[in-house]
């Protein structure tokens, strides 16, 4: 078996592969002041929990955009499973041709999802991943990543609006059931929730028309909002929420030596 960390900005995905078969996940809050032995921890318990042996675990695979996180984490895969984590990155040797103009700046989660998207359905995609930040990124049925979009994410827009307003009131992100408003909480989950629809609607209509095959890509859904907005979108196709642990899980077996 092997673990796989996708280290969001707010919160990090843990799973655990038995070959390509997803066994366990866990979502818990990042935090990158956590200490290799905090981290150790809290791995252990994890994994004691779902009753697997430290012993049982061969590997590990990390995708970060939390770099003060990255060393620690890796730091605790070897002190705690004795395993040395590979991390995944625009650096490593993956079979996608990054055409953009700067390759190294994309982002192990963006990089990640597209693996996967690319190579579960064979065809062009635009994946679409709902957290801290909301991202729309691009592939050819070929492996050719072409760039996207990065947008404030659904949450990030809430709290800016509440802690940014002296009189509007914090409220649940539940799904409106009109746009008209009538009590303050209901504008506000009309703004936030249908805006982001709306919001995702549009780009991907933008990213449509400029795409440079004549296919038509698919749009999937990712990320820990995915399954709370895909419905209220009418481009949205399927919800994959674990999309970026498959592709860990993919990159981790296409670079990790096989052994005879």
């Amino acid at each position: 078996m092997i673990i796989v960390f996708d280290v969001g900005n707010t919160e990090t995905t843990i799973g655990l592969f038995a070959g390509k078969k997803l066994k366990a996940h866990w979502r818990v809050n990042t935090d990158a002041s956590r200490t290799p032995d905090e981290l150790s921890i809290q791995i252990g318990a994890l994994l004691e929990h779902e009753g697997v042996k430290q012993g049982d675990i061969s590997g590990a695979a990390i995708g970060s955009v939390v770099p003060a996180l990255t060393g620690p984490l890796a730091d605790a895969c070897r002190a705690t499973l004795d395993v040395k984590a590979r991390v995944i990155d625009a650096s490593s040797a993956l079979p996608i041709v990054l055409d953009v103009e700067e390759p190294l700046t994309v982002g192990a989660d963006r990089l990640i999802n597209t693996l996967a998207a690319s190579r579960i359905y064979e065809t062009d995609t635009i994946v679409v991943d709902l957290g801290t930040a909301t991202t729309y990124d691009c592939i050819t049925a070929e492996g050719v990543f072409l760039g996207g979009i990065i947008a404030p994410g659904l949450r990030t827009s809430a709290d800016t609006l509440i802690r940014r307003t002296s009189k509007l009131p914090a409220t649940e992100l539940v799904p409106p059931k009109r746009a008209l408003g009538r009590r303050t909480e209901e504008c506000i989950r009309a703004g936030v929730m249908l805006g982001t629809a709306d919001m995702i609607d549009g780009l991907v209509r933008r990213l449509k028309k400029e795409w440079p095959t004549k296919r038509t890509p698919k749009v999937i859904a990712t990320g820990g909002l995915a399954e709370l907005v895909a419905p209220l979108c009418e481009e949205i196709e399927r919800v994959e929420p674990f999309l970026t642990l498959y592709g860990l899980q993919m990159a981790y077996a296409l670079l990790e030596p096989k052994t005879k």
